[in-house]
Order: structure tokens, then C-alpha cells, then sequence
């Protein structure tokens, strides 16, 4: 790509990085030193995603992408990575069976650390301290030392990132993604959760569904693909320069990937087509997804596309749109039918987190469950109306029963969200939250699996 190299990004205003590294020489130094580290995933691993997101920009697969708002050092192990993991999974296999197509697991993990921040500065009785920005840069603890950037928490973040994705091949191919141990989890769920009712008919057809396969004979002895599965890792690509240092050229087809991450994304607040951020993410050959809000008009997102996808590439570009419960019908149908209408091929994928925050009166950020399942069914609503294919859904949840959300099959109210209240910045869904979107998912999915079906 003419112009462009790894470090390009630098001569472009850069939004969201922090320039107020006390050493500079420090962070130079760790920055070289994770050039020279082995790379997280392999260029092989991205192209195989990209194929698999060309499907679903296809009408042909459906992507579950979900994970931690930002994953921290003290909440980090190996239970914990297995929870977020056993979640997503139980969630793939109900929409696998409710969509009749394969679902893509993306986690938003092993790398999502930072986050940009409204304000750099927080002030609390009178004392203003650099704002907390995720724990790949700073701590939470609202102290001078713990808000002072430290460069050495880069080396902290890729360790641990590592270390998750050791686990998650593990959990993968290791016989822990198993069919049949699924949906014993799935059933588990079913039987606990007051709305099991509603969900016992999907639960009882893909028992019926293993049943049958049993006899047939197909086991994970002779179809070793019903015992473990692909799993794929994303973040977004905010700080730059240790995106820039995970940058390799693969020795297979001499392009530039980013190994830090199978997909990386571009942020809303980070899209500007004259920044640093749109300037590194189009000379890397990894699946892009970029971040769709209210501000985005339909002839920036071409201009978007033409850069970051100029020979329109299926699985190149994920759409991931967050506005909202209450702004879905008001912005979405105009760019779906700009974007389809100039024959661009995407994946359309729904945020219904990101949109849908508000704070309690107790001082909580929370989240009604209420509002992320009413912008899912907008969604949906609105690709059916357009003829497009809705081809994925992007959330932030945890396998641990937190309480950040509220509403839900068991009600968490305002009152339940100090008990547990983990999150280190935006709240997340619970186990059981996130298999109950699962479930109405399955459910929404089915009409426009019908109508691909009757298409073809």
C-alpha cells in the first residue's frame, strides 16, 4: 500500500491516546521491546476469520461478538476466562440451531483494555486527577501515583492477553466446547430462570436434534467438529503505539497484520477519516469493524469504506451500530439503504450496550435490559425491512453473576446493583442475562432465516 507503514499513523492527529507519559524514553523502550514479542494470533488465524465474516456479510453466518467493556489485571483468571467462554458458547449454540447458520465467536477480550474517555481529567472534592483510561495505561484508584500513566502495564496487558488466549484455545479444541456439554448448560439455565417456559421449546428441539445425531452415529469420535470450535479475540484499536508494535509482515503473503487481535475496531470517537486511527487501520489486512453512531452520516461511512475497503472486500468491514433503543428507526434505515443501495459489501451488527447508559440516582451507570433487548428487535426490524441480512450482534457481558444491569428474567432493580457491582468502567450483562438475549435472539432470528432460505 503506497504511503503507508506501520508508523504512518503518527503524522495524523491522534484522539484518545495519552501524551502524558512522565518518561517517554520509558514507553519508547517497552514499545521495542514488544515489537521483538512473539505475536498473540497469526495472520492465517485473521485471514480464516475474514472468510468466515464473508459468509455472514453473505446472509450466510451470524457473529456473536462479546466480552468484558475493558478487561482488568485484578478480575483476571482462569475461571473467570472459562465463564466468559462457556457463556458465549451456550449463547452460539441456540442461535446456531434458531438461525440455521453458523455463528462466528468473536470475544472482546485479550486485548480490550483501554478505553477513550469523555474528559482526561476527573475532579472529586476539589482534586483533579488524570482520568482513569483502562489498566493497560493507568490504575482506578484515585490517587497521583495510580493515575500516572505507566508504560510497563503494555507488557502487563500483553502477558495476560497471552495467557487469556492460551486458555481460550484450551477451552476450544480441548473437548470443553463439546455440543452435547453446551447444551447441558443451556438445559441448566432453562431449569433455573423464571421464563424457562419460554425457552424449553428451543432447549427441548435441540435435544431431540443430539438425540438424533447420537444415532446416526455422529459423535465427537466420528465428526471431531462437534467437539470443539473456532474462537476468535478483538479490541479496539485505541492506543496505537502497541497496536503498532504487534504489526508484522506475514511471511506468507508479505502483507501487514496486526497480531495483537484476529479483529480490531475503530471507535465512534475515534473515526475521523483525516485521523490516526482510520490512517493504521487501513494499511492492516485483519477484519475491521468501526463503531456506528448517531454522528455518522451515510456519505462519511462511504468515504470510510473507500479508504478501509477500497476493492470492497466481504469480511473485510463489520458495521457495529449503537444508538440507542429510542434512535434505531430514526438513523439506521437511511444508512442501510445508502450502504446496500451502493452495493457495499458488510456485516451489520448491532450494539445495543453503548447507547442505551444511564445513571441511577445511588450514583450506578447501569443498563436496562428492557432497552438492549428493544434496540436487538429494532435492529432486526429495520435490516428485515431493508432486504438485508442482519449479521450479527456485539455486547458487553461477563460469565460471573454481577449485578450491573437491570431487569432481566430475575428482575435486578437499581437496589440489587451495589451487591455486585464489578465493572471497571461500563456495565456489563450476566451470565444469565446475556443467554436470556441469546433466547429472544433465536427467536427474531427464525424470520429471517425463512426469508434467506426462501431467496435462494
Amino acid at each position: 500500500m503506497t504511503n503507508w507503514s506501520p508508523a504512518s499513523w503518527r503524522a495524523k492527529p491522534a484522539k484518545h491516546i495519552p501524551d502524558d507519559y512522565p518518561d517517554v524514553d520509558a514507553l519508547n523502550s517497552v514499545e521495542e521491546r514488544l515489537t521483538h514479542s512473539a505475536p498473540l494470533v497469526f495472520a492465517g488465524e485473521a485471514r480464516a476469520l475474514k472468510a468466515e465474516l464473508a459468509r455472514a456479510a453473505n446472509g450466510q453466518a451470524f457473529v456473536l461478538q462479546g466480552g468484558d467493556c475493558a478487561e482488568s489485571f485484578k478480575e483476571f483468571s482462569a475461571d473467570g476466562v472459562r465463564d466468559m467462554f462457556r457463556v458465549l458458547m451456550q449463547m452460539a449454540v441456540v442461535l446456531t440451531f434458531a438461525g440455521g447458520r453458523p455463528v462466528v465467536k468473536l470475544g472482546r477480550i485479550a486485548g480490550q483494555f483501554a478505553k477513550p474517555r469523555s474528559s482526561s481529567i476527573e475532579t472529586r472534592d476539589g482534586l483533579e486527577l488524570p482520568s482513569y483510561r483502562g489498566d493497560n495505561i493507568n490504575a482506578m484508584a484515585f490517587t497521583a501515583e495510580a493515575r500516572t500513566p505507566n508504560p510497563e502495564r503494555l507488557m502487563h496487558a500483553y502477558n495476560q492477553s497471552a495467557a487469556t488466549l492460551n486458555l481460550l484455545r484450551a477451552f476450544a479444541t480441548g473437548g470443553y466446547a463439546a455440543l452435547s456439554n453446551v447444551h447441558q448448560w443451556t438445559l441448566g439455565f432453562v431449569e433455573r430462570s423464571p421464563s424457562g417456559a419460554r425457552y424449553r421449546n428451543i432447549a427441548d428441539k435441540i435435544s431431540e436434534t443430539l438425540a438424533f445425531m447420537d444415532a446416526c452415529g455422529i459423535t465427537v469420535e466420528s465428526a471431531p467438529q462437534v467437539g470443539g470450535t473456532s474462537f476468535y479475540t478483538s479490541h479496539e484499536a485505541l492506543l496505537l503505539g502497541y497496536e503498532q508494535a504487534m504489526t508484522r509482515v506475514d511471511s506468507t503473503t508479505g502483507d501487514w497484520y496486526d497480531t495483537s487481535a484476529h479483529l480490531l475496531w475503530i471507535g465512534d470517537r475515534t473515526r475521523q477519516l483525516d485521523g490516526a486511527h482510520v490512517e493504521f487501520c487501513r494499511g492492516i489486512k485483519n477484519p475491521l469493524g468501526i463503531k456506528c453512531g448517531p454522528s455518522l452520516n451515510p456519505d462519511e461511512l462511504l468515504q470510510l469504506l473507500d479508504v478501509l475497503n477500497p476493492q470492497n472486500q466481504a469480511g473485510r468491514i463489520v458495521l457495529i451500530n449503537r444508538y440507542g433503543a429510542e434512535n434505531v428507526e430514526k438513523h439506521l434505515p437511511t444508512l442501510v439503504r445508502r450502504i446496500e443501495g451502493d452495493g457495499r459489501k458488510v456485516v451489520w451488527s448491532c450494539d445495543p450496550m453503548h447507547g442505551n447508559t444511564k445513571k441511577t440516582g445511588n450514583g450506578f451507570k447501569t443498563r436496562p435490559v428492557s432497552a438492549i433487548l428493544a434496540e436487538v428487535s429494532s435492529f432486526m426490524e429495520v435490516l428485515r425491512a431493508e432486504n438485508a441480512w442482519p449479521g450479527g450482534v456485539h455486547f458487553e457481558m461477563t460469565g460471573s453473576n454481577v449485578t450491573e444491569c437491570i431487569g432481566g428474567a430475575r428482575e435486578i432493580t437499581e437496589a440489587d446493583l451495589s451487591s455486585r457491582y464489578h465493572t471497571h468502567c461500563d456495565p456489563r450483562l450476566n451470565g444469565e442475562q446475556a443467554l436470556e438475549l441469546a433466547f429472544l435472539l433465536a427467536e427474531q432470528l427464525k424470520p429471517h432465516r425463512d426469508r434467506v432460505a426462501a431467496a435462494q
